[in-house]
């Protein structure tokens, strides 16, 4: 069995978009689909003593309402990234290891925030967090793949292109998918419904509050800790039956939509 999940890159993203990338042989970052403004694609949380925060990434999207997720750019303003370091700096400047990874972490925002394009910011960021939590796969970008077609039809297409034979997605693309089953089931796929459970840790600014971005676990437990820890959230996947094996009378299904991106 081969497994590949498909995701829009999102900034800085939870957890839970971690686990994927931990369980699949390759994820493929869906980049040249339509960007959809003030989504996960442009911004995220962080924990304050308030609560969550968002941080957001300045994106020209004036006039180009149709631009793909790889065609956006990030506008030229001085204050980014220097803003999101410094809310970044002084809501977790107290936990037990962001000493030791904001140097890096600094660096690696800054370099990626210098290409100018929000998927090349997302795409730089999600890879250096794969490298500090100790995730192993191989991640692919949709646009170096070069496929066509739309919703299913497209997905199947990318698990073709990578080689795989089950597709892992998230509870909230089980509703559409439910009526596309017969389209995978021709192409050889099956479909598997990501298990995730947001787990808790020992977080600053009790209580704690899950759905910040993964850099939240990162800095209050530590590269050697964090891989733990995300695991731990994980649950078992609901596979999809084939059209053949459902019963007439199946229930319709009603998850709960995933919150953070």
């Amino acid at each position: 069995m081969s497994v590949c999940a498909v995701m829009q890159p999102t900034y800085l993203p939870w957890l839970g978009y971690f686990d994927m990338i931990d369980q699949v042989d390759v994820f493929v970052l869906l980049d040249d689909v339509q960007f959809a403004k003030r989504s996960w694609q442009q911004r995220n949380r962080v924990k304050t003593p308030s609560g969550l925060a968002w941080l957001t990434v300045p994106a020209r999207v004036r006039g180009r309402s149709e631009q793909r997720i790889v065609d956006v750019e990030i506008i030229e303003d001085a204050s980014f990234p220097r803003e999101h370091l410094r809310s970044i700096d002084l809501n977790y400047r107290r936990t037990p290891h962001y000493a030791s990874l904001c140097a890096d972490f600094t660096q690696a925002l800054i370099e990626a925030a210098a290409h100018r394009r929000l998927a090349d910011l997302n795409v730089a960021m999600i890879a250096w967090l794969v490298e500090r939590m100790g995730i192993s796969g191989r991640m692919v970008r949709s646009s170096a793949l070069a496929v066509a077609g739309k919703r299913s039809e497209r997905l199947i297409s990318i698990c073709r292109a990578v080689g795989a034979n089950t597709y892992l997605t998230t509870p909230g693309s089980r509703d559409y998918l439910e009526g596309d089953r017969t389209q995978f089931e021709a192409a050889g796929i099956e479909i598997a419904i990501h298990g995730y459970a947001h787990p808790n840790y020992s977080q600053a600014f009790p209580p704690f509050q899950a759905y910040a971005s993964a850099i939240d676990a990162l800095f209050n437990l530590g590269p050697d800790d964090v891989g733990a820890c995300l695991r731990s959230g994980r649950r078992p996947w609901t596979v999809l039956p084939t059209v053949v094996d459902a019963p007439a009378n199946e229930p319709a299904s009603q998850p709960p939509r995933l919150k953070p991106g």
